[in-house]
């Protein structure tokens, strides 16, 4: 499971991919133009002599100062080994492209790895009665202010009736944290399954094991 089932919460997590996506396409372009920047400024010119200061062919938008040292830079970079310089060019792109998108990387990647592990957990914890239990543990684990949220919304409930109603292996309870754990992480909570009236098994209604139907009636289970 990539996104959130909750539409707000899987709302955000579109929005944030597509920022990590846009910023990584900018400063791939980013790294293509420094790139051919730089491989333009160290191509050696042919010698010819330099061009006065009004001269069309200096760099515009420059001062002269700045339009000497890029000169200057691209001639040496001229005298120096074609493949060192190769390579010097393409190791600077390289960093103008890992340096910022590895920064926002790290900090993104880890979060959204780390909530499909738990987003895929709880749904599995969700179908059993042992795992609503451990779901249960988990929602009263969290910080007392979102504890006491969960307490807020049953009726006559406090943080500590939620503990005591969890150790004593209440259902009411248990369901009502194991779903405060599936909405935290914007999970939709399973539905239960229903019971056709009168089809109840158990030795409380004197009823036995209930035999599997078919189109034309009982099958023989013999």
């Amino acid at each position: 499971m990539w996104y959130a089932q909750n539409p707000g919460r899987r709302t955000r997590q579109i929005l944030g991919d597509g920022v990590v996506l846009l910023w990584t396409a900018l400063w791939t372009a980013a790294a293509l133009v420094a790139y051919r920047l730089a491989c333009l400024l160290t191509r050696p010119a042919p010698e010819t002599p330099a061009p006065p200061l009004g001269d069309p062919s200096r760099l515009p938008l420059v001062g002269d100062r700045v339009d000497s040292a890029l000169r200057a830079a691209s001639d040496a970079a001229g005298a120096g080994d074609p493949v060192t310089v190769r390579a010097a060019v393409i190791v600077g792109a390289v960093v103008v492209f890992l340096v910022p998108v590895g920064l926002v990387l790290s900090s993104w990647l880890p979060r959204r790895l780390r909530w499909m592990r738990q987003a895929a957990a709880a749904q599995e914890l969700a179908a059993s009665d042992d795992g609503r239990e451990l779901l249960a543990l988990r929602a009263l684990l969290r910080p007392l202010d979102e504890v006491a949220r969960t307490a807020y919304e049953l009726p006559d409930a406090t943080a500590g009736s939620l503990a005591e109603g969890w150790r004593g292996g209440d259902p009411d309870i248990i369901d009502a944290l194991a779903e405060a754990e599936l909405v935290r992480l914007g999970l939709h909570i399973p539905e239960q399954p229903l019971l056709i009236p009168g089809q109840e098994t158990g030795p409380e209604n004197g009823t036995g094991p209930m035999e599997p139907v078919g189109s034309m009636g009982p099958v023989s289970t013999a």
